[in-house]
């Protein structure tokens, strides 16, 4: 799916949240989303954009305890992934994120899973510190991290721009993609590829 191709000018109040783009989600990880190393490059591009004009840019992440209640050993869905502290848990190399870029942990509690970057975080304190109002947000995956972020972050009174070709879905079921990018189009989330964006 492709955003809009009218180009958007940044302004303040606007932040880049990147969501979950950790070594465990690319391809090699060990809850690997297909083609999910696709989407660095475009952040990259936003990433230096955000930058040079002083706006935020924030970094979300799978922070989980060993034994995490998401985790099939614990009777969960997915493989072991993003152990804290673990290699698997880091940022990529490629991912050009700056020193400047607030990291927000999240499902951190053994016991309870969290795939909105807002889900018992300080993300949304972080945020309205900043004066932000309207978010730009891409990462992983679509059908379930990206989409509980957008959600949230759309109930919350945020303006939600969903980079179309920076967001790629782990697909549990066949369709999940397509399905999350339209429930957070029908929510008020405005589609916009990467390019569109005036940087």
């Amino acid at each position: 799916m492709q955003g809009t191709d009218v180009s958007i000018d940044l302004k303040a109040g606007d932040a880049l949240v990147l969501v979950d783009v950790q070594r465990d989600f690319l391809p090699g990880g060990s809850l690997a989303v297909p083609g999910g190393d696709e989407v660095v490059p475009p952040l990259n591009r936003l990433i230096a954009g955000f930058v040079r004009r002083g706006l935020a840019v924030i970094a979300t992440r799978d922070w989980h305890p060993a034994g995490h209640c998401s985790f099939r050993d614990r009777g969960g869905p997915w493989p072991p992934h993003c152990v804290a502290d673990s290699p698997g848990a880091a940022f990529p190399p490629e991912l050009a994120l700056p020193a400047s870029a607030a990291i927000v942990s999240k499902a951190t509690a053994a016991d309870a899973d969290a795939y909105s970057g807002f889900d018992r975080t300080d993300l949304d304190e972080r945020l309205r510190a900043a004066g932000v109002q309207r978010l730009f947000v891409g990462g992983l995956a679509t059908d379930y991290c990206v989409l509980n972020t957008v959600r949230d972050g759309l109930a919350k009174g945020y303006a939600v721009m969903l980079l179309t070709d920076a967001i790629r879905a782990v697909e549990a079921a066949p369709g999940d993609g397509a399905k999350a990018i339209a429930q957070m189009l029908r929510l008020g989330a405005l589609p916009v590829a990467s390019g569109a964006v005036a940087v």
